[in-house]
Order: structure tokens, then sequence, then C-alpha cells
């Protein structure tokens, strides 16, 4: 919040200030549904390659598994291909993709 007096009538009038942080993550790592892989072989996998705690895994898992894909982490291209050829090195379908904004 910011304060400042207004000259017209010398009151102190408060002035709320919104401030947008652009946070630069132009792509995002898609996980795609499919009808080989267990639950439990893409939980290790989001735990193994992707750094997620074992609840944001099967969190993730179960969002694939009912919309047919999932971003599970967003960032730049440089980064996330390698977690991308790293999941499908493991037989899991995975993409990069622009983030649409």
């Amino acid at each position: 919040m910011n304060f400042y007096l207004n000259d017209d009538t010398s009151t102190r009038v408060e002035e709320d200030l919104d401030i947008l942080t652009a946070v630069d993550e132009p792509c995002q790592l898609i996980v795609w549904n499919d009808e080989v892989n267990t639950f439990e072989w893409v939980i290790e996998t989001l735990v193994d390659v992707c750094g997620h705690s074992v609840e944001q895994a099967e969190q993730c898992a179960m969002i694939i598994h009912v919309k047919g894909k999932y971003a599970v982490k967003k960032g730049e291209y440089e980064t996330l291909k390698p977690l991308c050829d790293a999941i499908t090195d493991r037989g899991i379908g995975a993409t990069v993709e622009e983030t649409v904004r």
C-alpha cells in the first residue's frame, strides 16, 4: 500500500497497488495417459525424474488418468527436454509444449 497526501483537500489517501510478477515459464512438460503403465510406475517416475513428492506424484497420476494428460512441470525448454527424454525412456508418453497464454 502506498500513502500520499491529496493536494486538494490535505487528506491522506490510501492507494492499493497490485504488482504483477512475470514468471518466465514458456513451456510445460505434459505426461500422457495410456493403458500400459501402472499408477505406481508413473508415480515412481515423477518422483525420480521430476523431483515430485510422493503425494504430488500421486495427484498428478490421478489427473493424468482422468483427464488424459497433465502438465507435471513448467519451465524453460532446455530444462524440461531432458526430463521429457527420461520419462519417455521409461516407456511413458511425454511431450514438451509451449505454454498457452
